[in-house]
């Protein structure tokens, strides 16, 4: 009876894992707080030697915007659907960089956080989770900027129209992030055991933003090559913000189903796998 009642007494008991499924849903959200407290320690370091600070959220997709329109715009003629470049390319970048994002730096969570994942324990998941949120910030602030070069273009005669399909937009978020975390999540556990396939990672991500309607409408895409860039999850996601917020865009129930159907498949693996890799990967990394 002793035994019994001292057993009783304590809030967390560790165990073993017993299956790939044993995720422990009610440990995220019992250690919640130190999710909050990884998304500003990530916000903090990575700004705090920096000159300017958090004003690179807004210098990153603008100088980016400029050589877009300069080269994809000015130089190569790539169509824009009868939008001002400018905002064009910026609409795509904002989704992009998010996605983006999320995936990179999901990817290399057990390599960045080793030590801390080999002397104390608490969920995993946190850490992946904690990026997720603080990339929203970040796309936050620049989805700001967005708004505001959406207003002076409107001002300026742009035509451009909001549609019904603004409702959908925080689902497109969710859709989003889910996605760079469930790919990042399958990345990081397959880079513990094969190291050289982590220089790969940013470059991959590039060349996925060239397959995606990123810098182009799905419009103007060859048809020899427009039912495998709809292959990609993120030109559903890209087109549908496009036509939420300015009209065009091929916005429909099978490319946007057909993405959020990919985002739950590659987060369900990417859940399971990094579940599994979490119980050893300290003794091959």
């Amino acid at each position: 009876m002793k035994n019994q009642h001292q057993s009783q007494d304590w809030d967390l008991i560790i165990k073993g894992h017993t299956s790939l499924f044993d995720i422990k849903f009610k440990d995220l959200w019992h250690y919640r707080d130190l999710l909050f407290l990884f998304v500003k320690r990530d916000f903090v370091s990575f700004y705090k030697q920096t000159i300017l600070g958090p004003l690179w959220f807004f210098i990153q997709p603008i100088f980016t915007t400029i050589v877009f329109s300069l080269v994809f715009g000015k130089l190569a003629g790539i169509s824009t659907d009868g939008l001002p470049q400018f905002l064009f390319y910026l609409s795509g970048i904002t989704a992009w960089n998010y996605f983006a994002d999320c995936l990179t730096k999901t990817s290399t969570v057990f390599k960045d956080n080793v030590n801390i994942f080999g002397k104390v324990y608490f969920p995993r998941l946190i850490i992946p989770l904690s990026i997720v949120v603080s990339n929203l910030v970040r796309f936050g602030v620049q989805l700001l900027l967005f708004f505001g070069v959406m207003v002076y273009f409107s001002l300026n005669g742009a035509a451009f129209e909001m549609t019904y399909a603004v409702f959908f937009f925080p689902v497109l978020i969710l859709m989003m992030a889910l996605l760079g975390l469930g790919a990042g999540l399958i990345i990081t556990a397959i880079t513990t055991k094969y190291k050289d396939l982590s220089f790969l990672i940013t470059f991959g991500v590039q060349l996925l933003m060239y397959g995606t309607t990123v810098i182009y409408p799905l419009s103007a895409a060859p048809e020899s090559f427009k039912k495998y860039i709809e292959l990609n999850p993120m030109t559903g996601i890209i087109e549908a913000f496009r036509y939420a917020f300015l009209g065009k865009g091929e916005f429909t129930v099978w490319s946007i189903g057909y993405s959020a159907v990919f985002t739950l498949v590659v987060l369900f693996l990417g859940i399971i796998i990094f579940n599994k890799t979490e119980k050893n990967f300290v003794d091959t990394i």
